[in-house]
């Protein structure tokens, strides 16, 4: 089927579907294919063309290739070369079976029946669409990974003996994200952070590391409900806390996400538990005629058992052969994406995070990395990694309002949920949990190492409650290291001018140490 056939292209361009090319330059691979066959997918993050120079670069989301590269003005030209040097868009790839049908794929194999790029093709087409071509099974081919490893992260894979393929894709047909080597996860990857954590945890005595787990997992309970801009009573937050403390110890499936679910939100007199059963999105509604503004619309509550299904058979089957930040990313993302419940969304879409690390050993036993706590740290980069995604979804989502302020959407939308680039999710991850080894954990046991020195030698000047002792020592805290003449008259009062001396020099001599964790 030659492209021409369906919308040719002119020639060079200088913008793309409203994006700019850094010269005039032809359009191939996945850019060619969704402009001639009209795809209502949101496009890669980078878009290949041909330019007029014997120069390959990368410049504006463009991979721009010499006119040597060029394809052949064919869906199987085009199709070759996206798999070759684009990777796999699933979304993309999907979205043109159906638009090209079963024919036009059968056609390129049984022109190239031994060729590596045409069955893989082949293979994707029945593993995605769940039908099969009218094509005898192969005899001839070296079995070629239908993920190229060297440019996605892929699994070890199953041979697929009728394709001739190994079956390397690092998810199911019903949920599958891929994620992209890069410099960054490369090298986040090789850096062993288990084996860092491990580390500074081994340095720390066992009941300094008590506190400090306690204090970590309280700090990342409070901090994911403050992400979502509330503010519970302590005993809510310590409820999640010892969920998320208990995480990786069950298995993730719908009934383990409505326990959690019944957690987190508590008092459910006015929310609906269990998954949704109307629409469902993220942003505001007009203050005038209240209708929905989204950032964001969710899974239709019709697909919501088919992708928590994908999505928890993700977690137990595939996710133990990935990389388990890489896993924790698919999966924590994939959830929030779907946002299958009414409320409690996104700390589950955290408290995944935990359970993926937990479940893998990642962390060391009995420590919570705060994640949740440098996700609010960067609440910017957390929601501009959120939006890389949806906001490439939500234009190609149709949707009208409902009459109690909601959306209910037209189209069919799963595989926005199913298959997206996860690569942002992955590094964005990847630095939130390096950051609570390299920063955090050594931060909160060197606070609390100092206050342990701070509390030691003012006992030896003074004796007064922990209670007094604790407020002495915020007090100096909040004031940088000295004594408010209101506290002087106040709490402490009977406290000598040479004792209030003393005592500023002992937190003065022990600042250095507990600073860190400040």
């Amino acid at each position: 089927m030659h492209l021409g056939q369906q919308k040719p292209f002119s020639g060079p361009v200088t913008v793309f579907h409203d994006r700019r090319l850094p010269e005039a330059a032809v359009p191939v691979g996945y850019a060619a294919l969704i402009d001639a066959y009209d795809l209502a997918v949101p496009a890669p993050f980078t878009l290949s063309a041909i330019g007029p120079r014997h120069k390959v670069y990368v410049a504006d989301a463009w991979h721009v290739y010499t006119p040597r590269h060029r394809p052949d003005e064919t869906l199987g030209g085009h199709l070759t070369f996206a798999l070759r040097y684009e990777g796999l868009d699933l979304g993309v790839i999907k979205a043109l079976f159906r638009a090209a049908g079963p024919e036009a794929i059968a056609d390129i194999v049984r022109a190239a029946p031994t060729g590596a790029y045409a069955r893989r093709l082949w293979f994707l087409y029945e593993w995605l669409l769940q039908a099969r071509l009218d094509l005898p099974d192969a005899t001839q081919g070296v079995y070629a990974p239908v993920v190229d490893p060297e440019r996605q992260w892929a699994t070890a894979g199953v041979t697929s003996t009728r394709h001739r393929v190994r079956n390397n894709l690092p998810g199911t047909p019903a949920f599958c994200p891929m994620v992209f080597r890069t410099p960054s996860l490369e090298t986040f990857v090789a850096s062993d952070l288990a084996a860092a954590a491990r580390c500074v945890v081994a340095e720390v005595p066992a009941d300094l590391l008590a506190r400090t787990a306690a204090f970590l997992l309280l700090q990342d309970s409070r901090s994911s409900f403050q992400i979502e801009g509330e503010d519970p009573p302590q005993d809510r937050v310590q409820r999640w806390g010892q969920a998320i403390g208990d995480a990786g110890r069950r298995p993730i499936d719908l009934d383990e996400l409505l326990r959690l679910q019944r957690i987190v939100i508590g008092d459910a007199r006015f929310v609906h538990l269990g998954l949704r059963q109307e629409g469902g999105f993220v942003g505001e509604h007009d203050r005038v005629t209240g209708i929905p503004i989204p950032d964001h619309i969710s899974a239709r509550h019709q697909d919501l058992s088919d992708l928590v299904a994908g999505l928890t058979t993700f977690g137990r089957d595939v996710a133990p052969e990935l990389d388990p930040v890489l896993a924790a990313a698919v999966l924590a993302f994939g959830f929030v994406y779907i946002h299958p419940f009414e409320d409690g969304n996104g700390r589950l879409h955290r408290y995944l995070i935990h359970h993926v690390l937990a479940q893998r050993g990642f962390n060391p036993a009995g420590v919570v990395f705060p994640v949740s706590a440098v996700i609010l740290d960067r609440i910017d980069d957390y929601r501009r990694t959120l939006e890389s995604h949806s906001r490439r979804v939500l234009p190609f989502v149709r949707w009208r309002p409902t009459g109690q302020g909601n959306v209910e959407v037209l189209n069919e939308t799963s595989d926005y949920y199913r298959f997206f680039d996860a690569t942002p999710h992955a590094e964005f991850l990847f630095s939130c949990v390096a950051k609570t080894i390299d920063v955090d954990l050594p931060a909160e046991t060197a606070f609390l190492r100092g206050y342990d020195a701070f509390r030691r030698q003012v006992s030896a000047l003074v004796d007064m409650p922990d209670r007094l002792m604790d407020l002495l020592f915020r007090f100096l805290h909040q004031n940088d290291g000295v004594l408010s003449k209101r506290a002087r008259e106040r709490e402490f009062a009977q406290m000598t001018d040479a004792e209030a001396a003393e005592i500023e020099t002992i937190y003065a001599g022990v600042r250095q140490e507990f600073a860190q964790g400040a």
